[in-house]
C-alpha cells in the first residue's frame, strides 16, 4: 500500500466531523494484520505503529490518526456512549 508521505503526529490539516467518532466505533479495518476488526478495538501498538511509519491516505488514515490521537491520550471512553447506540 502506498502511503502518502511519512506523518508523524496528528495530522492538524483535516477538521475532525461527527460522524468521524460514530465511524471509529462501526467501520472495520479493511486491510492487515487486523483486517475486520472495529478502528476503535484496535491495539494501541498498532496504531502507535502508524504514527511512526505513515499512515495510509485517505478516509482510512484520516480515521486511524484520530484513532492513534484517542488512544495515546487515553480518552477512549469518550467512545463508550457511541458503542452503545450502535
Amino acid at each position: 500500500m502506498k502511503r502518502v508521505g511519512k506523518q508523524v503526529g496528528f495530522n492538524r490539516h483535516f477538521k475532525m466531523q461527527p460522524e468521524d467518532l460514530k465511524k471509529l466505533v462501526s467501520m472495520e479495518m479493511p486491510f492487515g494484520k487486523h483486517k475486520g476488526r472495529i478502528i476503535a478495538d484496535l491495539p494501541g501498538n498498532y496504531l502507535n505503529w502508524f504514527a511512526r511509519e505513515g499512515f495510509p491516505p485517505g478516509e482510512i488514515g484520516r480515521l486511524l490518526q484520530l484513532m492513534q490521537e484517542i488512544d495515546h491520550n487515553r480518552l477512549s471512553d469518550l467512545l463508550k456512549p457511541l458503542r452503545q447506540r450502535s
